[in-house]
Order: C-alpha cells, then sequence, then structure tokens
C-alpha cells in the first residue's frame, strides 16, 4: 500500500508533492554560503553546462547582495531559477564540490542558485533590455528551454524574435515534463513573464508547425529559424495489448499530471515499464497520488539509466523494483488492463503482474514527420538533427539545439545549447549580409 492518500484537492495534492528543493530563507542562505570554500578554477564551474561563476554568486550571497548574485547566474543562465530546482546538481555542480572529497555533505548549489534568482523574480529586478534594432528577425519553433534561451541571446543582439508554440503555455518540458515536486508551474511560468519582460521577444501559443505551408511562410518571412521542438510522444513498446485502455505514456502521463493535479485519479496499482529518470518521476508522481507503483526494468539495477538519487527518490515514496524482466503482453478485460506478462530475462520464465495501469517509460520518438519536410536538413539514423559546431544545420537558413539534437539531455543543457545557436545564427547572417 501507498503511504499516500489520492489528493482531492489542492492542498492535499501540494502536500503530497511537497517540493524536494524548498526555497532557502535568508539566514539558511547566508550560513550555507558561507560554508563555501571559493575554490580557485572550482570544479563545481567546470561541471556546469553553462558555465556559471558558482564560487562569485555564493560569495555574493554570502555578502547580502542577493541582486549581484543573481545577475551572474543570470549573464550564463536565463533559466537560472528554473535550474537551480530541476537540473541533477547532485551529479553537475554539487558532484564535482571538493567536499565530496572529504564525506562532507556539498554545498546546496541548486537551492542557493534559486534563493537569489527568486529575489529578483519577486521583486522584478530587471538585468537586461533588447539590443538596438539590427533589421533581421529569427523565427523560432518551440518556446522550450532551448528555443526561450536562443530568443533571449538572440534579442540581446537586436534580432526581432517570434516563437511559435504548439502549447498554451510557454517552457516546454519545465511545465510540462518535469515532475511537480522538482519545480510548481507557478515558478516556472513566473520566470517565463519575468524573461519576456525583459526582452521582449513574441510568442504566438497554440500555432503548431505542422505543414510544408507553415515552413514556407517562416522561410519567405525571417532571415533564420531556429528548431527547438524537442521529443515528441513515448515511443511504441509494439506488443500485444498496448492499445487498451489505461496504457500510457510516460510524458503524457507526467503532462497531464502537471496541467490537471489532483482532478487527476490514478487506480490502486501502477506498473511503470523502465529504467531511465522519466520512469522514476513517473512511479514517484503515481505513488504520492495514491498508487501501489512496481517499477518493471529489463536488465539489473546496476544497468538501470537514472541517477542513484532519483531511484532513491521513488524508494523512498514506497516504488518497488522489479528487475530483469521484459514485458511481453499486456493483459486486459473488457478493454482494460489487468496486468502485464513479464518475461525473466535471466531463465526465461513468464509470469503475470496484476495491475489497473501501466506506464511506458521507454523512450520517446523522434519529430522526424516534420523534420523531413525541410528542403534539405539532414537527419541521423535514429532521427535526430545533423548540426555543425555553430548549431547550424545542413539547411543554412535552419538552426536547432535541445532535444531534436541531443535525443534527450538535462534543461540545463538545452539552455546552454540555445544561447551558443544564436552566436551561430548571428554569425551566418553577419556572413551573408
Amino acid at each position: 500500500m501507498s503511504e499516500f492518500k489520492q489528493p482531492e484537492s489542492e492542498q492535499e495534492f501540494e502536500a503530497n508533492f511537497g517540493q524536494i528543493k524548498p526555497l532557502m530563507s535568508q539566514t539558511e542562505a547566508y550560513y550555507e554560503s558561507s560554508r563555501c570554500l571559493f575554490c580557485y578554477d572550482a570544479p563545481c564551474v567546470n561541471a556546469c553546462p553553462t558555465g556559471i561563476d558558482i564560487p562569485l554568486f555564493i560569495r555574493q550571497i554570502n555578502s547580502k547582495n542577493e541582486v549581484g548574485a543573481a545577475k551572474t547566474i543570470y549573464e550564463s543562465n536565463f533559466f537560472g531559477y528554473a535550474c537551480g530546482k530541476v537540473c541533477p546538481t547532485e551529479v553537475l555542480c554539487e558532484g564535482a564540490c571538493v567536499y565530496n572529497n572529504t564525506d562532507v555533505k556539498p554545498i546546496e548549489i541548486g537551492r542557493l542558485q534559486s534563493f537569489a534568482t527568486g529575489k529578483a523574480i519577486h521583486s522584478n529586478r530587471k538585468f537586461f533590455q533588447a539590443g538596438k534594432p539590427n533589421g533581421k528577425k529569427v523565427a523560432v519553433i518551440g518556446a522550450g528551454p532551448a528555443g526561450i534561451s536562443c530568443a533571449c541571446e538572440l534579442r540581446m543582439m537586436g534580432f526581432d524574435v517570434d516563437i511559435f508554440e504548439s502549447k498554451e503555455k510557454p517552457s516546454g518540458l519545465t511545465v510540462h515534463g518535469v515532475a511537480p515536486y522538482k519545480i510548481t508551474n507557478a515558478e516556472a511560468l513566473d520566470e517565463m513573464k519575468y524573461l519576456q519582460e525583459q526582452f521582449g521577444f513574441h510568442v504566438t501559443y497554440q500555432k503548431p508547425v505542422l505543414s510544408k505551408e507553415d515552413l514556407s511562410v517562416l522561410e519567405k518571412n525571417y532571415d533564420a529559424v531556429f528548431v527547438g521542438i524537442g521529443l515528441g510522444n513515448t515511443a511504441k513498446l509494439k506488443i500485444q495489448g498496448e492499445e487498451l485502455e489505461n496504457v500510457f505514456g510516460a510524458v503524457e502521463f507526467v503532462e497531464k499530471l502537471r496541467m490537471n493535479h489532483h482532478k487527476i485519479s490514478v487506480p490502486r496499482k501502477v506498473i511503470v515499464l523502465g529504467g531511465g529518470n522519466t520512469a522514476m518521476d513517473a512511479a514517484s508522481e503515481s505513488a504520492r497520488m495514491g498508487a501501489e507503483v512496481i517499477l518493471a526494468y529489463r536488465r539489473s539495477r546496476e544497468e538501470m539509466p537514472a541517477y542513484d538519487f532519483e531511484y532513491d527518490l521513488a524508494k523512498s515514496v514506497g516504488v518497488k523494483g522489479l528487475f530483469n524482466v521484459l514485458p511481453v503482453e499486456i493483459i486486459g478485460s473488457n478493454g482494460e488492463v489487468t496486468g502485464v506478462k513479464l518475461r525473466s530475462t535471466l531463465d526465461g520464465s513468464e509470469f503475470v503482474e496484476p495491475c489497473n495501469w501501466v506506464i511506458k517509460a521507454t523512450g520517446q520518438s523522434k519529430q522526424a514527420a516534420l523534420l523531413k519536410l525541410i528542403d534539405g536538413l539532414s537527419l541521423d539514423e535514429k532521427g535526430k538533427i545533423i548540426v555543425g559546431d555553430n548549431f547550424q544545420s545542413t539547411n543554412k537558413k535552419y538552426f536547432a539545439s535541445g532535444d531534436c539534437v541531443s535525443g534527450g539531455e538535462e534543461v540545463v543543457n538545452a539552455v546552454a545549447d540555445g544561447k551558443k545557436a544564436a552566436w551561430g545564427i548571428a554569425k551566418f547572417l553577419k556572413e551573408i549580409s
């Protein structure tokens, strides 16, 4: 049985999904920042994909200059607040902290980062403004971390930027795909509003780019196009029973939960298929919604690609791991799921594990159908966009970064690469002007 009960109100939902990185108080931030050794050639900086000067912003917090700390962070990472909460700091900056070599708890860099940037957001302290207009226009497809980061950097260089987003809210994974116990909807959207007010990029929501005609309009009206569309829906397992009711993709489940909170009803028993970080999120979320959850993975615990801390978090809310098992059929009755037939990858034996829901966390499909409509755009064998050093595709007018190029990395990687793509766009348009 789960230790959680199905939440029936927003208050109960928030209690079940308490933030795993809650915001620090002024006192907590002061004492935590005082622990920093301000290392020369700090390994935490080298571990950060956006290269934030971490010792500097921590020193600024310690001297009660939170505004200066926020500026230091945002100059490197436009998603400074969100990344402080959703980044896997345990394996990035905090994982590189020198305290790990002395069996001392590493500095809580992520929480300090969100503390400082949160102060700037809530006091509406602005650090940037759009550059002098240069007469060039860039279209950005997708208002996720890569697209927003690219747009912010382009606006500082004087480009007009229009973003076309298929959903009704911005910020991609930070609103639609990250577990609610990592960041709330309000927090993610507050940062997006904060950025848009400073940089002045324009976003058209519920405006998917779907056809050759849509692309032709962008190519005609803009000097360059940036593609930051991320990945598609959960990939098919291609096993019998996958079409039954109550079989869901993990990314679709996470998004539905983020948008509807306590209005979602999760049944008594859920099986999550997969062993990555998305599987951990789906399992943890199902447990926090009151379900008994089994995580079934085809390889051993040691071979599971999820971060150790993500699996530990899932276990802490009652998720049980079932390893070395392969799903061969989803069993159902009257169109609904009743269980999953699993085969041991060790001895080949088969058994049925009863359940009411199946959540597939077995990877996401690429959006190759759309990408193949772009003339001259090359994709690799997995459907990812091939780009050069400046994130320019084989169609010179198109640039891309984020998951549609990487195949699936962290929010912070998309932010870093979106900014670099903006530099590539600027370089290209200067060369051809």
